[in-house]
């Protein structure tokens, strides 16, 4: 299970995306989706559960406004919580009404205004929380730790209901915990793609060009980074393609390209020449061709040690950390005494 937090200052914006259908859907490519994903792309939001609230979303905006005012100092009042199941899992409503509320009790809102929202546009069932920050008595919830706190109740929720567990981030882990190998599985696609994207294509134009329809947006400036359809950003050098190792994947491509448009091959029974109008020998044929298929070698040698992504090194000892700190402070020291 993954979870998400974010705190904000307008609350028609939040409540409307969580009740709405996505904004920059057409009615035509909505139905369209729903028949090839067999989703709902039409009215998506199922509202499971109102605490202390009703209404649409201006009504709950109001409403929300109006205990708003009970506290002067916040200056973001909206609290908004997701919860996102692994793509194969599913759970009932009233499971889902159970989650959202214990969500909203972990973050301090269980007495506060909230509605419990189910989306039904992805694989992944997910349920959206919108809540009021403010009390009734004019207290505020707390939006410390919120990222740890997140975390945690993931934890608990998937043993709870018997769910895929997922490493909580390194920051909140033990040392012996962060050491443990991780496998993010939109990392691992994305990696996928580009190492199959890079098999068929010889130019970057070309490499651009598929990745975005395969709903990629490339950014490309000192280096290079994807955004897929969730908004996610990953630079290239994160999952071991870099700007400059895909550069270098494409000009071996291309001297490939070119080793191969410099031969002329003919068949000959049961193996092939190469044909040169000015070849003074056949001797000498054979030669050049065996020099190009040394060059072929080489060169694709090169290309498959390219393409094969590098290990992660997203890991880095603290220990290491602390000792640079102390030379660095050592050194420091030493020109202070000149």
């Amino acid at each position: 299970m993954i979870g998400h937090v974010s705190i904000g200052s307008s609350f028609y914006h939040c409540i409307s995306y969580c009740l709405e259908d996505k904004k920059e859907l057409s009615e035509q490519r909505k139905q369209e989706l729903s028949m090839q994903d067999h989703l709902q792309h039409r009215g998506r939001a199922e509202v499971l559960e109102y605490n202390k609230c009703f209404g649409d979303k201006h009504e709950l905006t109001q409403q929300f406004k109006d205990v708003q005012k009970l506290s002067k100092r916040v200056e973001k009042p909206v609290l908004h919580l997701s919860l996102r199941l692994a793509p194969d899992e599913t759970l009932n409503k009233d499971q889902l009404i159970e989650m959202g509320r214990a969500c909203a009790a972990a973050f301090g809102v269980a007495g506060n205004q909230y509605i419990c929202v189910l989306h039904k546009d992805t694989k992944e069932q997910h349920i959206h929380i919108a809540a009021n920050r403010v009390g009734f008595s004019g207290k505020v919830a707390s939006d410390s730790n919120s990222y740890k706190r997140m975390a945690s109740l993931c934890r608990s929720l998937e043993k709870q209901y018997n769910l895929q567990p997922v490493l909580s981030p390194r920051a909140f882990l033990s040392q012996k915990d962060r050491l443990l190998p991780r496998h993010d599985q939109r990392k691992e696609r994305l990696k996928a793609e580009i190492r199959q994207t890079l098999e068929k294509v010889n130019h970057y134009s070309a490499f651009e060009k598929q990745m975005q329809a395969l709903g990629y947006k490339v950014i490309k400036g000192r280096g290079i980074s994807f955004i897929d359809d969730k908004k996610v950003k990953i630079k290239g050098s994160e999952i071991g393609f870099s700007l400059a190792k895909l550069e270098r994947i494409l000009s071996v491509k291309q001297q490939l390209e070119m080793n191969k448009a410099k031969q002329h091959i003919q068949p000959e029974g049961n193996r092939s020449s190469i044909v040169y109008a000015k070849a003074p020998a056949q001797d000498y044929k054979w030669e050049i061709q065996e020099s190009f298929e040394v060059i072929e070698k080489q060169l694709s040698s090169i290309l498959y040690q390219l393409l094969k992504p590098e290990e992660g090194t997203d890991y880095i000892n603290p220990e290491l950390i602390k000792e640079a700190k102390k030379k660095g402070r050592r050194r420091r020291v030493q020109i202070s005494n000149y």
